[in-house]
């Protein structure tokens, strides 16, 4: 039988060509003003998922 897809983990994440996993910077809904410079700049990049989780991902989208 086929897997259905995780809705909420395709919204969050995408899968590059290359097969790495990214997904958004947490932490950027409220309370910046508080955040120094560098991490309000931080926040604005994508991260890469971790290796541990890539696998487990793939299979839920």
């Amino acid at each position: 039988m086929k897997l259905k897809t995780h809705k909420t983990v395709a919204k969050r994440i995408r899968i590059t060509k290359t097969g790495k996993v990214i997904k958004r910077a947490a932490g950027q809904d409220h309370f910046n003003g508080r955040d120094s410079g560098k991490v309000t700049r931080n926040k604005r990049r994508d991260r890469q998922v971790s290796n541990v989780y890539t696998k487990t991902i793939k299979q839920l989208i």
